[in-house]
């Protein structure tokens, strides 16, 4: 179990809030830079924050969505299993994909779901391997075998043990 991280209804808010933030100041640079190149010569940084006014929030919000509903099914997932382990992020992305391409019908919402399980399962698969790869540097080597430097046998150089 990750101690680390804090119990599963506030984690859902905490990694909202998160992916919001990401969103919100990713889409600010994206439609920022979008807003500039795409104003007259004269009026760019006032296109620059126009298009960021207006994209960028909603972009926090589809981010935030997204980071609210996977960390609700992976709490879920955790719940019902009753393990902590990459399964549950690729269940979670499953029903995220699913659950957020549901207005596009059937379909839709089976390619969102195994697009975005594909996804997770990559994103575990690279941290697993970053892991290993991470603990094989930190592990620290055996001291080597001591050498026997009068090696006459039992007796003599060390302490005797009364029997």
């Amino acid at each position: 179990m990750d101690h680390s991280r804090d119990p599963c209804p506030w984690v859902i808010l905490n990694d909202f809030g998160g992916a919001f933030a990401m969103g919100a100041v990713g889409g600010a640079v994206w439609h920022g830079v979008k807003g500039f190149r795409n104003s007259p010569y004269g009026e760019r940084r006032i296109g620059a924050l126009t298009a960021i006014k207006a994209r960028a929030p909603v972009l926090g919000g589809n981010f935030g969505v997204w980071g609210g509903l996977f960390n609700t099914y992976d709490c879920a997932v955790k719940g019902i299993r009753k393990k902590e382990d990459p399964w549950n992020a690729i269940i979670a992305g499953f029903f995220t994909g699913g659950s957020l391409a549901v207005r596009g019908g059937y379909r839709s919402m089976r390619n969102g779901a195994i697009s975005c399980a594909i996804l997770l399962a990559v994103i575990e698969g690279v941290s697993i391997g970053f892991n290993r790869m991470m603990a094989d540097n930190t592990r620290l080597d055996a001291p080597p075998p001591p050498s026997d430097v009068g090696a006459g046998g039992g007796g003599g150089g060390g302490m005797a043990v009364a029997a």
